[in-house]
């Protein structure tokens, strides 16, 4: 399984509803996929349909060690998805894991017996705190949402700075697949700016996919589906399928294989 963490420390990137609609995208072609909720709002949850009385074991419970991978994850009402829910107590899991001598690899840990799955995405909360933390450290590479505006850019550079230091201390094999510009409207002058000061400075690294502004990506979570369910052929679900082509592309050889 190749486990990949959608991270930006920011808020209001785009960060869950990346995770959400490409986790779908990989299962519609047939990848096993796993989609890990490990921000305590739990809206990536929402987001596949489960809802909030449905959700028995967490990936709280995994990290503080009270249920295996096996036991926290449900199926979702998308094939070939499956999803650990989070729930508010996640909240409290870095008060509690602080004394906890491996705090850092409890979700490495938790994860590397996994067989069920080809691909396992985690949906980071919007800080860089010890459930950011978890996720880099069990992460074999990072996807990063970045929405096109100039804020965002100051926040970038928090961002690989910190995936630096987990290199150094944790997780050395922790790469960036790839950064993902959202929210880009073309009408708007700023985001072409944006845009390419982003890939002026990061290259290839930048997917060529971008994903619009669009309504369909706005409402479907308050149906609890995916865009890519809710309305297939709306921008923002061709966008994301065009994205999981691109990741697809950007996967070693060895683990498409598998």
């Amino acid at each position: 399984m190749i486990c990949i963490a959608i991270a930006n420390q920011k808020g209001g990137v785009g960060k869950t509803t990346t995770a959400i609609n490409i986790a779908t995208a990989m299962a519609a072609t047939g990848w096993r996929t796993l989609l890990i909720d490990l921000d305590p709002q739990g809206n990536a949850s929402t987001g596949v349909g489960l809802r909030a009385s449905e959700r028995k074991l967490s990936s709280y419970d995994l990290l503080i060690g009270e249920c295996t991978l096996a036991e926290c994850t449900v199926n979702s009402a998308i094939p070939g998805l499956n999803l650990v829910p989070a729930t508010v107590d996640l909240s409290g899991a870095e008060v509690e894991l602080v004394d906890v001598a491996d705090r850092a690899q409890r979700l490495r840990d938790a994860l590397a017996q996994d067989s069920a799955h080809d691909i396992c995405f985690i949906d980071c909360p919007p800080s860089l705190g010890l459930l950011t933390l978890n996720a880099l450290c069990a992460a074999d590479t990072l996807m990063v949402p970045l929405q096109c505006e100039f804020f965002a850019l100051e926040g970038l550079s928090q961002l690989l700075q910190t995936v630096e230091q987990v290199q150094q201390r944790f997780n050395p094999d922790l790469n960036i697949v790839g950064v993902v510009l959202t929210m880009f409207d073309r009408r708007n002058r700023l985001t072409d700016q944006v845009s390419d000061d982003v890939r002026e400075c990061l290259g290839d690294l930048v997917f060529e996919s971008v994903i619009p502004r669009n309504v369909r990506l706005s409402e479907a979570p308050s149906h609890g589906l995916p865009a890519l369910i809710y309305d297939h052929a709306c921008a923002g679900s061709r966008a994301y399928m065009a994205l999981a082509r691109e990741l697809i592309g950007r996967l070693p050889e060895r683990r498409k294989a598998a």
